[in-house]
């Protein structure tokens, strides 16, 4: 994941969320799930900063979104508590994990701040921006 593409994808998310209305943070990691970019719109709830990040954190660690983590993380999950290994994941939708074409895993964006169902949207506007 380089900064350029980051950034581009971070444009599409902002865009996306101005679009629907609504105010989110938007983190994006690289493959190895450092930060690559970042942005906290005016107004989201402060705690949607930590969310966002470990919905990210989850997906790119665990090479899946972090919706399909949800379904292996819950009490009656296979791995139930998993998210509290790692220095800390989410087990709810808004993380995705980002592919090259070839299924090289990338990085991961995370989005919060909105409804579970719209986050998981921005995001996958964003990760669109892989395919342009």
């Amino acid at each position: 994941m380089n900064a350029t593409l980051a950034t581009a994808m971070l444009d599409a998310a902002h865009a996306e969320a101005r679009r629907m209305g609504v105010t989110v943070c938007i983190s994006i990691l690289d493959a190895a799930a450092w930060p690559v970019a970042f942005l906290r719109m005016e107004g989201v709830i402060l705690g949607a900063v930590d969310v966002a990040s470990k919905k990210a954190r989850t997906a790119v660690l665990f090479q899946m979104d972090s919706a399909d983590f949800a379904k292996i993380g819950h009490p009656d999950g296979r791995a139930y508590t998993l998210e509290n290994t790692n220095g800390g994941m989410t087990s709810f939708g808004g993380g995705l994990v980002l592919k090259a074409a070839d299924g090289k895993v990338l990085g991961a964006i995370g989005v919060s701040g909105a409804s579970t169902e719209e986050d998981i949207a921005i995001a996958r506007v964003a990760a669109k921006t892989l395919s342009a």
